[in-house]
């Protein structure tokens, strides 16, 4: 059997699980999770295979639920790629509360949703990715019954919708899918139950139940293709309003989790925006926005555990000077930071200008609403580095060495951010053939 034959993609959805069996009867926090990471470095590296195969025309279909085209086949090994970054940034110390075995089995979950197009085997896929957050909570003693509420309407809207579908009430599914979408992504008015997740569950699980855009990814596939062009112009307003209204709250958290859930939420809500204003440039914009914020946001997400691991949950009050100490996290935060906001050199700079160019060509006033976002955005992020890594030293617990498993992810994820920045033709131009596929009529097919 030829490479170009062999069944990659669920290849990829697989490993994980085959994985997370053993990993559960492991009694060493640390053995599980260096094996949590062997499951995902074969996972990435199948994912990259499937991507590689389907660029090169050679993909066979073996007639199961999962397929690549120009949207979810750079999707795929970048989902993989933010988990694998994200399990070897684990520390020793971090280790008893990873849970390899519900990351495996959330990110093979989360693989199956992205590698699979049909609609009715996707909303089941959907469904089952809302809930291993649940039993984080649930795991932890944390309060629960938030996001229950949110996950199950998520569950109960897609069925509605598919039910309407297939009744021949393409309009009402088209609706159930559009609330369905803004639940998943936390856009307003159901955004509580995100930050939530982060200050209460697991900051790992939190972030790789956010950071890949399941909500985006759904409205792509579920409501693109059928919903009128009113709907996705009220789907706009509302994806900006929570957008403004999120990057507005990021600047005034003082917990760093609520911080980074506001960030995600509103980067995130830009996505809508761009998706459903539906021109070629805004589309584009989107994709990038989309591709740029899984790196920006994940390593984010990593400086702040390291800094949790070291020092606990530091309040964004006062000045905590970690820099001196930890220099390396402090570049980290603010380059991934950076990156989150649009600053000039990285994949997020040419990202939000597409979606800015093709925004203010259709609809002025949303133009103005995205550099509103943007700046709102860089104040919030100006402010949780000013809290966290200036000042003068403070007292406290001495300062741990970053670990290598951190510095390799860190270093990995702002070399992405940077590499698609300066060189983002190649990025760009698969993201305009996907966004082409999008906007042509009953593009992905109707549910």
């Amino acid at each position: 059997m030829t490479a170009n034959a062999f069944p990659w993609v669920e290849v990829a959805v697989a490993a994980p699980l085959f994985f997370a069996g053993p990993v559960a009867l492991l009694r060493n926090p640390w053995l599980a999770t260096r094996a949590a990471v062997v499951g995902c470095a074969l996972a990435f590296v199948a994912a990259a295979l499937a991507w590689a195969t389907r660029t090169t025309g050679g993909a066979v279909d073996f007639g199961s639920p999962f397929r690549l085209d120009e949207l979810s086949g750079p999707l795929l090994p970048t989902v993989a790629l933010v988990h694998l970054l994200t399990a070897v940034a684990t520390s020793r110390r971090k280790a008893p509360e990873f849970a390899p075995a519900r990351f495996l089995i959330a990110f093979a979950l989360r693989l199956a949703v992205v590698a699979c197009p049909t609609p009715a085997a996707l909303i089941a896929l959907l469904a089952a990715d809302a809930i291993p957050p649940f039993f984080d909570l649930l795991a932890r003693g944390r309060p629960t019954r938030l996001y229950a509420l949110y996950a199950s309407s998520f569950g109960a809207l897609l069925v509605a919708g598919q039910a309407c579908a297939g009744a021949g009430f393409p309009s009402v599914a088209a609706t159930l899918f559009v609330l369905a979408a803004l639940v998943r992504g936390g856009v307003f008015p159901f955004h509580s139950w995100v930050p939530s997740l982060f200050a209460n569950g697991s900051l790992t699980a939190a972030l790789l139940a956010t950071t890949p855009l399941v909500g985006a990814y759904a409205a792509v596939r579920l409501v693109v293709p059928i919903a009128p062009p009113g709907l996705l112009a009220v789907m706009s307003v509302l994806s900006l309003v929570g957008a403004v209204a999120s990057a507005g709250m990021a600047i005034v958290q003082t917990d760093v989790r609520r911080f980074v859930a506001h960030v995600v939420v509103s980067l995130g809500s830009l996505v809508f925006v761009g998706l459903d204003v539906h021109t070629p440039e805004s589309t584009t914009g989107a994709l990038a926005l989309w591709f740029s914020l899984m790196p920006a946001a994940t390593g984010l997400g990593v400086v702040v555990r390291a800094v949790e691991d070291r020092w606990g949950r530091l309040p964004l009050t006062g000045h905590h000077g970690l820099a001196d100490r930890v220099p390396f996290l402090a570049v980290g935060f603010l380059l991934a930071g950076l990156s989150c906001v649009g600053f000039p050199g990285t994949v997020g700079f040419v990202a939000g200008e597409l979606i800015l160019d093709g925004t203010i060509a259709a609809n002025p006033a949303v133009g103005v609403g995205l550099i509103l976002v943007t700046a709102l955005n860089g104040i919030a992020l100006m402010r949780a580095y000013g809290s966290l890594f200036t000042g003068s030293r403070t007292a406290g617990a001495p300062s741990l060495p970053v670990t290598r498993g951190e510095r390799a992810a860190i270093l990995v994820l702002i070399a992405l951010l940077f590499a698609g920045g300066l060189a983002p033709q190649p990025g760009l131009d698969a993201r305009h053939r996907a966004a082409e596929a999008l906007l042509l009529p009953n593009a992905g097919g109707n549910p």
